[in-house]
């Protein structure tokens, strides 16, 4: 265990130089960023397509699950295809493979390419968690929380950066051309990595003794269901908080600002709880971001407007910020595989994203608004004590 916590695929060199530890991070959030863009930026082209070819509310949402479902449920087949292949290869291979799958939706192909376009673009994003992931962690060793971190972060730049672009264009092109757009951008980012990798050591093959070749530590599946649940916590007040703002009589354009503030606060709790886990361990910040997720949540049930707006950033912070803390954990606890241990964790976070809204839908259906908020915050209170079931497998009591 001495020698080994940097992974390096050149022998002799335990870890490589920092300038290569920042192509990869670099690599690694320039593919985040395009591939959660084009992830939120396809929510832009819904109206469009529904008028297009004629779509029920039913039909747009399965026509969305095509690609979400397709991303999230590859992602463990994609990884373990793909493992023997270097990590900044298959960020490429990923983001050609996306950019293919929106160029047949581009092309007049009609409903059918729209379809299978979809789910190739899927398919390919399916390959950029796990592996973009595991180019940091490889490359970092160790010290990889804080540059998770801000791998995490990128994400969120290209979900604020790209479908706000989309949303410019729309009126102005033919919503065909504003894909064709789409796709140059990937094809430019694929260029952009090939030259990251050029004279970089080959990072993200697994060798015994590296972070994808440690000795497991236990605790990952504790992990991953803190990840599922702090993702359900999210997915399910940012369902009521429209509703929220309308009962304390604000209008929407109230909503969209309430839901800009949440979202600002939550780019920043991204970039900066991954520094606050190195400062008090990832059991202790978990333990502050959740307790204050839970009292903010509860706070905003009893807040008038004014004051809601001013919590949400906050709120924000601590809501989003505890995913890069965990995010940071998954190489310590992964066991021998790290590749397959981000693809389970992504997995579970992304399904739990998915399953949470119409949990607490229901959950709300048959009570209230109210109970249905409430049932958020429970969860994330809820976390605090199961974190405390990962503090025998972490190294420390501040990793």
């Amino acid at each position: 265990m001495a020698s080994s916590t940097n992974l390096s695929a050149t022998v002799g060199d335990p870890s490589p130089p920092a300038t290569t530890k920042l192509r990869s991070l670099l690599a690694a959030c320039l593919a985040h960023a395009l591939h959660d863009g084009y992830t939120d930026g396809l929510y832009a082209f819904l109206p469009v397509w529904q008028a297009q070819f004629g779509l029920s509310y039913a039909a747009l949402a399965l026509i969305r699950a095509l690609y979400s479902g397709t991303m999230g449920g590859l992602q463990l087949p994609a990884n373990r295809i793909l493992r023997g292949l270097p990590a900044r290869s298959a960020l490429i291979l990923s983001t050609l493979i996306a950019s293919t799958g929106l160029l047949v939706v581009a092309l007049p192909f009609g409903f059918a390419g729209l379809c299978v376009g979809l789910i190739v673009a899927g398919a390919g994003s399916s390959i950029q968690h796990p592996r973009g992931s595991m180019l940091v962690a490889d490359s970092y060793g160790r010290a990889s929380r804080r540059p998770l971190g801000i791998y995490n972060f990128s994400g969120d730049l290209g979900k604020a950066l790209l479908p706000a672009l989309v949303a410019v264009l729309l009126p102005v092109l033919a919503w065909r051309a504003v894909l064709g757009l789409m796709v140059v951008l990937g094809v430019a980012v694929a260029i952009a990595l090939t030259a990251l990798a050029r004279g970089a050591v080959a990072v993200g093959k697994a060798a015994p003794g590296g972070p994808s070749g440690r000795r497991g530590r236990g605790g990952f599946g504790v992990l991953t269901a803190i990840g599922a649940l702090d993702t359900a916590t999210r997915m399910g007040y940012l369902l009521f908080l429209p509703f929220l703002i309308h009962g304390q009589h604000g209008g929407s354009p109230t909503v969209g600002l309430a839901l800009g503030l949440l979202f600002i606060g939550g780019a920043f709790g991204k970039a900066t709880c991954g520094w606050l886990g190195e400062r008090l361990g990832v059991v202790g910040t978990v333990i502050v971001t959740e307790a204050a997720t839970a009292v903010l949540i509860l706070a905003t049930l009893v807040t008038p407007l004014t004051q809601t707006l001013i919590l949400l950033p906050l709120l924000g912070v601590v809501l989003n910020g505890t995913s890069s803390v965990l995010y940071g954990t998954v190489p310590e606890l992964s066991g021998a595989d790290t590749g397959r241990a981000f693809a389970v964790f992504y997995t579970s976070v992304i399904g739990s994203g998915g399953v949470a809204p119409i949990l607490y839908g229901a959950i709300a259906d048959h009570s209230s608004q109210t109970v249905g908020v409430l049932a958020a915050a429970a969860t994330a209170a809820l976390i605090v004590p199961l974190v405390l079931a990962l503090r025998p497998h972490l190294r420390g009591a501040a990793a």
